[in-house]
């Protein structure tokens, strides 16, 4: 655990492939909401140095989490992005910390090794971003990971955006990021809505950042499953398949 290090979790959506009108982060993996697992793993990185960013069902959400956990909350009244949804949380980020994971609050199979392997990376390493990445056979719907030929991060770019070639990337990017707070809060405001979603993307931060000659590294991720986003009911079944054949194999 690291005092000078915060974890934002970013739980506002609804998550209309969910079929449901609950917020997404509130739907259970083995009867537990799955932000709790989130949360359970960014504590024991960042203690109480934790944020969440909330909108949808914003009151339920945080009364489910404020039960089990010491967090602070910062409201994204608008959906406008996740760029949006992180500068919410700026305001609330401790004048201590000097890094900030970011974190998506519909990955509960996120572990704390994982996690604590990408600090220690982005600490040893000495870099301004460092990313959670994973190579995939079907890497269609992600964002891609662009390198440049020094094997830096020199961009992310989302399928929407993505050329064919760019397409063919199957080095993806897990949503997960370790920044210092130097270069988020000199970089956030420059965000620009300018793609075919009309949203604010915080993966828009690395070019940005590179753009800077910010060190950018990625760090890839050994369990593909781990990282696996809820965006559906099908990859709610998935998750807790996978999480019950851990529990199984642990007793």
């Amino acid at each position: 655990m690291n005092d000078k290090v915060a974890v934002i979790i970013l739980a506002a959506g609804l998550g209309k492939r969910m079929k449901s009108g609950k917020a997404k982060v509130l739907h259970e993996v083995l009867g537990k909401s799955m932000i709790l697992y989130v949360l359970e793993t960014a504590q024991a990185i960042a203690g109480n140095n934790l944020i969440a960013v909330i909108g949808h069902q914003a009151e339920i959400v945080r009364k489910k989490v404020s039960g089990a956990f010491k967090v602070e909350f910062a409201y994204q009244d608008e959906q406008l992005g996740t760029g949006h949804a992180v500068k919410c949380a700026i305001p609330h980020i401790a004048e201590n910390v000097e890094n900030i994971i970011i974190l998506c609050g519909d990955v509960p199979l996120i572990s704390r090794n994982t996690l604590k392997s990408l600090f220690e990376y982005h600490l040893e390493t000495k870099r301004d971003i460092s990313i959670l990445v994973v190579d995939v056979d079907e890497p269609k719907g992600y964002g891609r990971i662009i390198m440049d030929d020094s094997g830096n991060v020199s961009g992310i770019k989302e399928e929407a955006d993505a050329t064919a070639d760019e397409k063919s990337i199957k080095t993806v990017n897990s949503g997960i990021y370790c920044i210092t707070k130097e270069c988020l809060l000199k970089s956030i405001n420059e965000i620009k809505a300018d793609n075919a979603q009309e949203e604010y993307y915080l993966t828009d931060i690395i070019s940005i950042a590179y753009n800077k000659k910010k060190s950018i590294g990625a760090l890839r991720g050994q369990d593909q499953k781990e990282l696996i986003g809820i965006n559906s009911l099908q990859d709610l079944n998935m998750a807790e398949n996978f999480m019950q054949h851990t529990v199984n194999n642990n007793f």
